[in-house]
């Protein structure tokens, strides 16, 4: 399959929106507030012995990005982060809003949003995070000898964390995320659309590894609907969009503390 062609995408109709232009409107009007918004963002580790881990490439930008376009919207944000990925920068007037929590295996991430999301305050789960899909069977309590000619390493399947988050709190309006390598456009979208119906998510946002590396990050956001919308190119332009949707799917329903998908689908 070849790389994703931006300009056949425009030629559909869509206008990539490099700017984050929109946040300009929704931002000032602090239109989270009140809300807590849990952002999951950067890589997990698997341990393999005392020094070594297998890990992925995330650096946790899009993550903190997100982070703090939330803040800027008023939100309260709870931000899991990997393992030496990037935080965001946080104002001091914004800082009181804003709580941070390091997790380092797959493990970990769902213990801390686990007891995050049970405990009944979180409005809005964003899971970024780049999340391992396989990790290390066993680990060695010690640094494995350089001496051998070659170490067989078994790999097991890790939780899927993400379709665990609507079992913890079935009210959360929940945002995916799912990373392609070098899919066509249609590919992109069907495959985020299972995911988001799968995971009983609310919306996700689907993107081709092949664009990051380039350093041209395009993303579309996938409804429950089967729409889609994008591309989205650029982080801040991503987090910006993404959070005008979610924005956008908190008001559609009456007035309340919590968002209830339930209620809304009749469930």
């Amino acid at each position: 399959m070849g790389n994703i062609d931006h300009r056949a995408k425009v030629d559909r109709g869509a206008t990539p929106d490099t700017t984050g232009a929109t946040r300009n409107v929704t931002a000032t009007g602090r239109a989270l507030g009140g809300r807590k918004v849990l952002v999951t963002s950067g890589p997990t580790r698997g341990p393999i012995d005392a020094v070594r881990f297998i890990g992925n490439k995330s650096t946790g930008k899009l993550g903190s990005e997100i982070a703090s376009e939330a803040l800027r919207r008023g939100a309260s944000v709870v931000f899991v982060y990997g393992k030496d990925s990037l935080r965001p920068s946080v104002p001091p007037e914004e800082a009181e809003r804003f709580r941070a929590r390091e997790v380092e295996t797959v493990e970990d991430l769902a213990a801390v949003a686990r007891e995050e999301l049970e405990s009944g305050r979180i409005d809005v789960v964003v899971h970024a995070m780049a999340v391992l899909d396989f990790a290390p069977a066993e680990y060695r309590d010690e640094k494995t000898k350089s001496d051998r000619e070659e170490w067989v390493i078994r790999l097991v399947r890790t939780p899927k964390v993400l379709a665990m988050i609507k079992d913890w709190d079935p009210g959360v309006f929940l945002v995916g995320f799912k990373l392609e390598f070098d899919r066509t456009h249609d590919d992109l979208l069907a495959i985020g659309l299972d995911s988001l119906r799968r995971n009983r998510a609310d919306l996700v946002v689907v993107n081709d590894f092949t664009t990051v590396e380039k350093g041209e990050h395009a993303a579309f956001v996938v409804h429950p609907d089967g729409r889609s919308e994008g591309p989205f190119v650029g982080k801040t332009a991503i987090a910006a969009a993404l959070l005008d949707r979610v924005t956008a799917g908190l008001g559609q329903l009456r007035t309340g503390s919590r968002w209830n998908r339930g209620e809304m689908s009749g469930r």
